[in-house]
């Protein structure tokens, strides 16, 4: 009974990953398809990768991405570790209310923050371009680093800064040689979260987009409304062994701190 029910479970598991990933792989072999349409093979071919290299505005979309996601994840970084330590200090009375209200990025639907934004940066009468997208991306961003901390902060033992601050450290020298040092991976976490969902972004960005500014999400989103080509499966198909290359060297070099902390005991 016991070997039915773990091949049982085998098999929903085989199903599950294929239903999952057998998309991803038909994007990745159609990315090296001869012939210009996505549903017929006709052999072999390196012309789109070699395109998509060419696309001088395939370049620049990637680019403004890649900025627009280093800039919004350091601002959010810094916002989301100060409202998390804001927030352990807080009584118990406001903690809920402003856990909820710091939260809400998260779960509104990205189309009501996007007219949010852009009425919001009417209003102001802000040019839109990088500098609203910065603003909004950051405003979503913060709640994924400031959840991580928060989880980081809850479970540290209060006494380590009490003892720091015991021994003569100022509030300040105990954050930066205590604090920040414990959170430091919780907030890299948050921050991959933030900037893998900055890069991802396709809704707010359209709202408070420039008519100069252009990131990768919304190029390849108004590509595709002529129409998928295989130039954009090859840039997936990029993005994806990019993805699983950083994901194996992390592994490997978790392995190896494993490996010589056990060779040190």
């Amino acid at each position: 009974m016991r070997k039915h029910k773990v091949r049982l479970s085998g098999i929903y598991l085989g199903l599950v990953l294929l239903f999952i990933y057998l998309p991803i792989g038909f994007v990745a072999v159609y990315s090296f398809n001869e012939s210009s349409s996505t549903a017929v093979w006709k052999g072999f071919s390196l012309k789109w990768y070699q395109a998509l290299f060419q696309d001088a505005s395939m370049a620049e979309a990637l680019k403004n991405s890649l900025l627009l996601g280093v800039i919004s994840c350091l601002a959010a970084a810094v916002i989301g570790t100060m409202g998390a330590m804001g927030l352990i200090k807080a009584n118990a009375r406001a903690k809920g209310v402003m856990e909820y209200i710091a939260t809400l990025p998260i779960m509104i639907p990205e189309i009501i923050l996007g007219m949010v934004f852009m009425a919001f940066f009417a209003v102001l009468r802000l040019p839109f371009g990088m500098a609203t997208l910065a603003l909004a991306h950051t405003a979503f961003c913060v709640p994924y680093i400031l959840t991580m901390v928060k989880a980081r902060l809850a479970g540290m033992d209060p006494a380590l800064e009490e003892a720091a601050m015991d021994l003569g450290a100022s509030p300040a020298r105990t954050f930066f040689d205590i604090t920040l040092p414990l959170v430091t991976p919780a907030v890299l976490s948050g921050s991959l979260l933030a900037f893998a969902m900055s890069l991802d972004d396709v809704v707010i960005s359209i709202f408070v987009n420039g008519p100069k500014i252009n990131t990768l999400p919304v190029k390849v989103y108004t590509q595709m409304k002529f129409g998928v080509t295989p130039e954009i499966n090859a840039l997936c198909t990029i993005m994806l062994a990019i993805t699983l290359l950083a994901l194996a060297g992390y592994s490997l070099i978790r392995r190896v701190r494993v490996f010589d902390k056990k060779k040190e005991v």
